[in-house]
């Protein structure tokens, strides 16, 4: 008979009564709850309730925590210790409820924390998780203790639902839900005070002027409350960009994870104006200025304590400043080749282009595709303590101890040309330019490549033939782009599947040949498919790899560079040559299980849609 897993786990009616004898849930009796199902020997059972009686403490933990803490083999499973998250869907189980993992981002935090007050949750140790007109629902660490529902339902005049979640997930987000809620109501009742009406119907001159409404109260506690679990919530979501937007009747928050974009809290305008001017300040812009874009960085530390940069950029809208913070995490944005998705073939045509003494290596792609990730990883590997590396951006993505960065001011006609005119005379090895953006830069990047000097910058094409026509349509003369360009590698990213929860399957033929059009791969035999799990908050991804079309220029590929470049042909003869389109860089992670066709799909479009728009 088959080991039976939490998951498939049928009440039984001696445990369940075992375990609600008296309510609340206590150690001994969930121990032996475990032991008669199968889960707990009988000596680790005693061992453990022995240990608890010895070391107690004034501090009343749930059993479920304290048999977690202790890491007990699960008899059931004994590669694995017993998990909170798999106790917690065990008794869910056994007292014939459903198994919830609180998701925040999936919870209207003001919504329900209006339904009852911090102090009767916690008291009754339960969080409100959905609320609609008819019905409620809530969480419970503490399934067979429901006196407190018959009253919130006559109390309430709605159904109350139960559903039964981690004790730890329950504490902590009580706190966190009804903590932002309070501070986010101050907020706006200091910002009332002032004068302000939310609920005016505001012409379009007085909502450029809402702004000033901001300054007062920036530094308010309760305001830096806000921010600081705005970017302590958004590092532990592992999101990459953090979007905060003005809208007439409320600003939104909005957290991109794995290049999705995710609607994550709601806040007043008045509360929203207050929350940007202060993440100005943390920054060091101008708060006073709400007409002109700017940008800033801040650094500050995750609650691991690790570094954390983010750079932001304000932008003015018809209802206030839109706030978009991008984080680069240091363990994230600098990663040895091996981890960015690059094959053993790529990742030797990658180091042979950027290992050369001199030459430029492009890398295109458009905004969010992973350049930055792959420049700084290149640039940490080649800087060594023999080589001087210089760096010229705009904004500085990441400040790193082994580069010498300068970053662009145009408000001091310093740009990207006179940056790389500025370190040819540092005496660099290799030079990092930000962006190649008009012909001077690119000149620049020339000239910096003739005189013995390793160049690598970006542009935003689509492909890697094309970073050559654009350099022609900039201006760049053809002789010279042959006989610096050393190679351009275009790149995506995708998401990857995620290794807890994803499943064989066969893969679907037809869907195969929409990406592999034009080469003749045989379909694998097995691949992978997403399934949802609480390692990925049920998405079947967790993750990010690259995918890459590398174009190293050949002698016959340098010979086909002319002011009148033919791109077709030209494209047709690098994949002659060798080069493998992004589908076809996808196909090998398909293949090895990592992410799927439709989620490539999504990125890349099909051959028959880039055909059909060719002139």
């Amino acid at each position: 008979m088959p080991k039976r897993g939490f998951k498939q786990m049928a009440a039984i009616p001696q445990i369940a009564s075992l375990l609600g004898r008296r309510g609340r849930l206590v150690l001994d009796d969930v121990l032996a709850a475990l032991v008669v199902d199968g889960h707990v020997s009988a000596d680790d059972a005693k061992q453990l309730r022995m240990g608890n009686r010895a070391g107690r403490s004034t501090v009343e933990l749930n059993p479920l925590v304290i048999i977690a803490n202790a890491k007990l083999i699960n008899q059931r499973d004994p590669g694995r210790p017993l998990s909170l998250e798999g106790l917690t869907e065990w008794l869910a189980g056994h007292a014939d409820l459903p198994y919830m993992k609180i998701d925040p981002m999936k919870i209207n935090v003001a919504s329900v924390t209006q339904v009852i007050s911090h102090a009767y949750a916690q008291r009754h140790r339960i969080l409100p998780v959905a609320a609609t007109t008819g019905d409620v629902t809530f969480a419970t660490a503490e399934p067979f203790d429901n006196s407190w529902a018959k009253d919130l339902a006559q109390m309430l005049r709605r159904d109350v639902h139960r559903v039964v979640s981690s004790p730890i997930d329950i504490n902590r987000y009580l706190q966190e839900f009804y903590g932002v809620q309070r501070s986010i109501q101050l907020a706006r009742d200091a910002k009332n005070k002032s004068g302000y009406d939310p609920s005016a119907i505001l012409n379009f001159e007085q909502l450029l002027e809402l702004g000033k409404a901001g300054e007062v109260g920036a530094d308010d506690r309760h305001v830096v409350h806000i921010v600081d679990w705005l970017l302590q919530y958004a590092f532990e979501q592992r999101a990459s960009d953090i979007h905060l937007e003005p809208r007439r009747d409320a600003g939104l928050m909005r957290f991109r994870i794995d290049g999705v974009m995710h609607k994550v809290f709601e806040l007043p305008p008045p509360v929203m104006t207050a929350v940007t001017s202060r993440i100005k300040i943390l920054s060091r812009m101008d708060v006073a200025e709400k007409r002109r874009p700017q940008d800033g960085r801040i650094k500050t530390r995750a609650t691991s304590g690790r570094e954390v940069e983010l750079r932001i950029s304000s932008m003015p809208t018809a209802f206030g400043e839109k706030l978009v913070m991008r984080i680069f995490d240091p363990d994230i944005v600098a990663k040895d080749f091996s981890q960015l998705g690059f094959s053993p073939s790529e990742d030797a045509l990658w180091r042979g282009m950027v290992e050369r003494p001199h030459g430029i290596v492009l890398v295109t792609g458009p905004t969010g595709s992973g350049k930055t990730t792959t420049l700084y990883s290149t640039l940490k590997h080649l800087a060594t303590p023999d080589i001087n590396v210089c760096t010229v951006e705009d904004p500085i993505e990441m400040v790193s101890p082994e580069l010498n960065q300068m970053q662009v001011q145009a408000s001091i006609d310093l740009d990207f040309a006179t940056g790389v005119r500025t370190l040819l005379r540092q005496d660099p090895d290799i030079i990092m330019i930000g962006e190649i953006r008009d012909l001077e830069t690119a000149q620049m990047a020339v000239q910096a490549s003739l005189t013995g000097h390793l160049v690598l910058s970006t542009l935003h094409t689509n492909d890697a033939p094309s970073a050559v026509t654009r350099l022609l349509d900039l201006g760049v003369p053809h002789y010279l782009i042959q006989s610096t360009l050393t190679g351009v590698v275009a790149q995506r990213l995708i998401r990857t599947l995620c290794p807890h929860c994803k499943l064989e399957t066969q893969q679907d033929p037809h869907e195969w040949a929409v990406l592999t059009h034009g080469w003749s791969i045989p379909v694998p035999e097995r691949v992978c498919k997403p399934v949802g799990c609480l390692e990925c908050r049920n998405t079947g991804f967790t993750g990010r790899t690259g995918i890459y079309e590398m174009m190293e220029l050949s002698p016959r590929l340098r010979g086909l560079v002319s002011a009148q470049l033919d791109l077709i042909r030209f494209g047709q003869a690098a994949l002659a040559q060798g080069m493998r389109p992004l589908r076809i860089s996808a196909a090998d992670q398909v293949a090895r299980g990592l992410t799927t066709v439709q989620e490539v799909l999504t990125v890349l479009p099909p051959v028959e849609q880039i055909e059909d728009s060719l002139p």
